[in-house]
């Protein structure tokens, strides 16, 4: 299992980026969550087998269809949070 927390930039509020990324998460069998932020910016946190996390950050790099993601932000979650499927959150 690895966790990784994501920050992506671009056209991602407002163009159901967030109800795509549950999707994928889950299809994946990911773990975490996704929130918009306050700056116009989506974050997540994604955690799972390395494979799929990968896969997860490769699906996010190329966005949903109605979105224009312009960066991804990659770095280690180290929150110890724990979780129970993939959920959407509120804008923090």
């Amino acid at each position: 299992m690895i966790r990784r927390r994501l920050v992506v930039t671009g056209r991602v509020q407002g163009v159901f980026f967030r109800d795509w990324t549950v999707e994928q998460a889950r299809a994946l069998g990911l773990d975490g969550w996704v929130r918009n932020r306050a700056d116009g910016s989506v974050e997540m946190v994604v955690a799972g087998a390395p494979e799929m996390v990968e896969a997860m950050i490769a699906r996010v790099r190329q966005g949903s269809p109605a979105s224009r993601v312009d960066d991804v932000a990659v770095s280690e979650d180290v929150s110890g949070e724990r979780f129970d499927g993939f959920e959407k959150r509120a804008t923090a």
